[in-house]
């Protein structure tokens, strides 16, 4: 079945069910035309976006307060930025929404938890959202098109309601083997990933205090708490945010495009760099359920390592690789 999803996906749009590769791939124009805002779209606000995302980049001016400066909150940012971005990568994209590749409940659930601690709402939502922009990638339906506009595809998209993406018939479509399994269900509900996020605040500060007040008393304890609070939770989750968000925009306008996949997905470095890998998004969509975008010897993929390893140590099996993929995809090409 990995063969069976190139280009748009499936049918219905479910990994593994029916799948309905493209016949013909055409080139991208070198000159696109300018889109307009998908036709679900209203004047709506999205409060529930707009005011975390707002307050979350506001307090992440914290850091600039000299007594909340850390190198262990620095060193807690540059390693979360990894570890909670595979959550991104790996849970809600590579496992979740393409399934390229299977592993035990525990694992998946593990990277889906790192997930929600980046506030990038729930997995339904996110699979639901990216399959559809795989289904009609830079075309007017696309949740996130840079074609209608970069600021619209890095962010402005999620602060107006689009009644395509937040809809029963929608959820039934494209993330229905998500929403199958009751903990994702939970998750969907009321404000469960909002409590998950704070959870992980209680866990930085609780854990930054006690090492501070063993080291230097309680006032430090504090003080180190809210470091760890302020650079490995805010700014981390900022970071990653616009990290996922350069996906969508940057790695659809700047870059090089190794295979002609019918709409302007582009390799760039610079986003592959800071996502690890999710950044080659030109051979992401030119084979999208693989579980690595690692076609050249210089287009790294740290997020494949990983799950790699976690197939040499048994934690992951059914490993989707895109040399079948590529194959079929340049015999149609040909043809």
């Amino acid at each position: 079945m990995p063969e069976q999803l190139i280009g748009s996906g499936t049918a219905d749009y479910l990994p593994g069910e029916g799948a309905v590769p493209h016949s013909v791939v055409t080139p991208a124009p070198s000159h696109p035309k300018r889109l307009g805002r998908p036709a679900g779209t209203t004047h709506q606000i999205v409060w529930r976006y707009v005011i975390p995302i707002t307050t979350i980049h506001l307090l992440a001016f914290v850091v600039f307060i000299p007594r909340l400066f850390s190198w262990s909150g620095l060193a807690l940012l540059v390693v979360g930025i990894s570890v909670f971005g595979s959550g991104i990568n790996i849970g809600y994209h590579r496992l979740l929404t393409h399934r390229s590749f299977k592993c035990p409940e525990w694992v998946e659930r593990c990277f889906v938890i790192l997930a929600v601690c980046c506030m990038q709402d729930a997995p339904a939502t996110w699979v639901a959202t990216h399959r559809l922009h795989h289904k009609d990638s830079d075309d007017t339906p696309d949740p996130h098109s840079p074609l209608v506009g970069f600021w619209w595809s890095h962010i402005g998209w999620s602060f107006l309601e689009n009644r395509d993406i937040n809809n029963a018939a929608t959820y039934e479509r494209y993330a229905r083997d998500i929403l199958r399994k009751p903990f994702y269900l939970w998750l969907q509900r009321g404000i469960a990933t909002l409590w998950v996020y704070l959870a992980q605040v209680l866990v930085f500060f609780a854990v930054g205090f006690l090492v501070g007040w063993l080291t230097n008393g309680a006032a430090a304890g504090v003080r180190l708490g809210l470091s760890w609070v302020a650079w490995g939770v805010i700014l981390r989750t900022v970071v990653v945010w616009h990290l996922t968000w350069s996906v969508n925009s940057l790695s659809h306008m700047f870059g090089y495009r190794t295979h002609e996949t019918g709409e302007q997905s582009r390799n760039n470095w610079l986003v592959a760099l800071g996502t690890n890998g999710e950044g080659w998004h030109n051979n992401h969509h030119v084979s999208p359920n693989s579980a690595t975008n690692w076609h050249r010897w210089w287009e790294v993929d740290l997020t494949y390592v990983v799950i790699r390893i976690l197939e040499l140590l048994g934690l992951a099996s059914d490993v989707i690789r895109p040399t079948r993929l590529l194959s079929k995809h340049k015999d149609k090409n040909a043809a």
